[in-house]
């Protein structure tokens, strides 16, 4: 990720270019309504120009897509890797993988739009898109199988979970928090606390004997 790139995640429509004002305005779009529900005439329109400018810089909304979609996946899988490699080197992996759930779900639910569309859009792109986003995404979804398998060989995760299902699993369930996510019912820090504890913790309060 660019530091262009992670500062435009965070900026607003008035304090860029036109290039970016249309990319930050096609990623607020996006997010809310939808690719297909979304017509270059309202990218133009709310990013404050008309509609013809816009293939000054873009030649589709196709192409306005692709990038809103790479900067979402670029922005993300930096933040994460910054956030973890800042963490002393003794660090536990407990604590690694920590420290990445809460900064992965801070992108996803508080830096803009950029992640968010990336998030909500994927179940609805046509194989063509997501065939061009897979390489940059499968990048992401395998830094987080490392972090769980160097948990397990750590003796920090049960040997016997498959890695792979693992960071379905996680990620999978972060992504959909910002479906059901409202700050008004408790801090962002007690939801990350309280996913972190699912996840190494568990939710049950006993050992159940199961009868077959």
């Amino acid at each position: 990720m660019s530091t262009k790139e992670a500062a435009l995640g965070a900026a607003t429509i008035n304090e860029v270019g036109t290039r970016d004002r249309i990319l930050l305005a096609a990623a607020k779009l996006f997010r809310f309504s939808g690719f297909a529900s979304t017509s270059l005439r309202e990218i133009a329109r709310e990013a404050g120009i008309t509609a013809g400018s816009v293939y000054n810089h873009f030649s589709s909304k196709e192409e306005i897509l692709d990038e809103v979609l790479r900067i979402g996946v670029s922005n993300i899988a930096s933040a994460v890797r910054e956030r973890v490699a800042r963490l002393p080197a003794d660090a536990s992996w407990r604590a690694k993988i920590s420290a990445a759930i809460r900064e992965h779900l801070r992108n996803a639910l508080h830096q803009g739009d950029f992640t968010s569309a990336n998030i909500r859009l994927w179940a609805q792109l046509p194989p063509e898109v997501k065939a061009r986003q897979r390489g940059m995404r499968q990048e992401y979804a395998e830094y987080w199988r490392e972090m769980f398998r160097a948990a397990q060989v750590a003796g920090e995760l049960r040997s016997d979970l498959n890695t792979k299902v693992v960071e379905l699993f996680v990620v999978g369930a972060l992504n959909w928090t910002g479906e059901w996510y409202d700050p008004r019912r408790g801090s962002f820090d007690a939801l990350c606390d309280e996913l972190v504890s699912i996840i190494f913790d568990g939710i049950s309060g006993a050992k159940v004997t199961v009868q077959s």
